[in-house]
């Protein structure tokens, strides 16, 4: 993936963090009255879900913030990993979040306490399935016009959390058949914010332990290759570094065994410069000699 990070994205990513921080906030405060009025610790968990979605957008837009810091001595390559921590505190945050109401709702099972639903509760329910799935939308939208993992990440909260308060009203209509219903729902809500952490800690581990390149980008960086001209250059041994804010490729070719050092370095400028606009890759291409020259194109 390659973070398009501009000023115009930058517009985007904040613009998202605060209709999260706004529209979540505002959803706990239902959310959480809800819940203590009717007694429902699923629907509590619930909205302590929904503020930690405005948590993690905060955390968000700090780390957006840092990421965009240019290179210095100590971070040559620039400070865009930054956004992966912070994916890692968002999944982190969520796990935590999980942990506590699987116990609290073993806690309610186990001492046999029921709950009481009522329309208060289905009218917060229902608002909090159609806003959160709409904020997922916008973040889902915005990361993959700007490449951001994190809004990714964040858009995945906003999703757990619709998927949650479904489960949640599903449970307030069969509630009052079973005692049981809203500490089983608690369970539930929490396995549900579990695979939410997992999935965002994860998909950030994956960048920062090292990712192959993709099959696409193989192919393009191939035709770019083969517009120079040369036969048999065959590139290979690709390498991807992803540092959020830019990719770094690695790969090698193979030239004519005769070329001077001035007519290779030459190619291979080209391939670069052409890999850096048609990409927006910083390519570094290392050569290895042909072992005959016999198929390959006069040399200038």
């Amino acid at each position: 993936m390659n973070y398009r990070f501009n000023s115009g994205n930058t517009r985007l990513v904040n613009f998202e963090g605060w209709l999260s921080i706004l529209i979540n906030t505002l959803l706990f405060v239902l959310k959480y009255w809800a819940g203590v009025v009717t007694g429902s610790l699923a629907l509590i968990a619930d909205a302590w879900h929904t503020l930690s979605d405005s948590i993690s957008s905060i955390v968000l837009l700090l780390g957006i913030k840092y990421s965009q810091k240019p290179a210095d001595k100590d971070h040559p390559f620039g400070h865009g990993r930054s956004e992966l921590v912070v994916s890692l505190l968002i999944g982190a945050l969520l796990a935590f979040v999980a942990f506590y109401f699987a116990m609290e709702g073993i806690a309610k099972i186990r001492d046999r306490v029921s709950t009481s639903y009522g329309t208060l509760a289905i009218v917060a329910t229902v608002v909090s399935i159609v806003a959160k799935e709409g904020l997922a939308q916008v973040a889902f939208i915005i990361g993959k016009r700007t490449g951001s993992i994190s809004v990714t990440a964040d858009g995945w909260h906003h999703r757990s959390d619709a998927l949650s308060s479904v489960i949640v009203l599903v449970g307030i209509f069969v509630g009052k058949y079973f005692w049981w219903i809203d500490g089983v729902l608690s369970i539930i809500v929490a396995l549900l914010i579990l695979y939410s952490g997992i999935k965002v800690i994860t998909d950030s581990a994956v960048v920062i332990l090292g990712e192959v390149p993709s099959d696409d980008l193989v192919q393009k960086v191939m035709e770019i290759v083969s517009r120079q001209g040369y036969d048999r250059m065959e590139p290979h041994h690709f390498h991807i570094h992803n540092y959020v804010m830019h990719q770094e490729l690695t790969f090698h070719v193979r030239l004519p065994n005769q070329m001077t050092i001035e007519q290779a370095h030459r190619i291979i400028s080209l391939i670069e410069d052409a890999i850096h606009l048609e990409l927006g890759i910083d390519a570094t291409i290392h050569i290895e000699p042909q072992t005959t020259d016999k198929h390959c194109k006069h040399i200038d």
